[in-house]
This record gives structure tokens, C-alpha cells and sequence, in this order.
């Protein structure tokens, strides 16, 4: 994830307070582990339909890669 030069102007607490910054860390992080799970051959485990399901490497959805935003 790219960081902009301000962000060391920006305080822990407003970090930490910034959700969209945040959500959007998250989105990338699940992206990049789902990627790597497919590319390793790994299975991914999922909540679906109220239990545990895994879901086989070649399976797994190819997504957009939105690192560039």
C-alpha cells in the first residue's frame, strides 16, 4: 500500500480514526492472502450457509488488483 509524504503529519489517533483508510487495509490485505492462497495451491476456509467450508485453490475468484488506488 502506498503511503503519501503527509502521512507523517498525521497523529496515531487520527490514523486510527480514519475507517475508510482502514477498511480499505483490510480489503487489500484479504485480496493479497486469497491470491497467495491460489497461487500456493492452498485451499481458503469460508462461513457459508452457517458452517465452515473450504473452498479448493481453483475455485477461488481472480479479483481486480485496486493496489494502484
Amino acid at each position: 500500500m502506498k503511503t503519501q509524504d503527509s502521512d507523517s503529519a498525521i497523529s496515531p489517533v487520527e490514523r486510527v480514526a480514519d475507517l475508510p483508510r482502514i477498511a480499505r487495509a483490510l480489503r487489500l490485505a484479504g485480496r493479497e492472502a486469497l491470491r497467495d492462497h491460489k497461487l500456493a495451491g492452498n485451499p481458503v476456509a469460508v462461513w457459508r450457509n452457517g458452517r465452515v467450508e473450504w473452498i479448493p485453490p481453483e475455485e477461488i475468484p481472480d479479483l481486480p488488483d485496486e493496489s494502484d488506488e
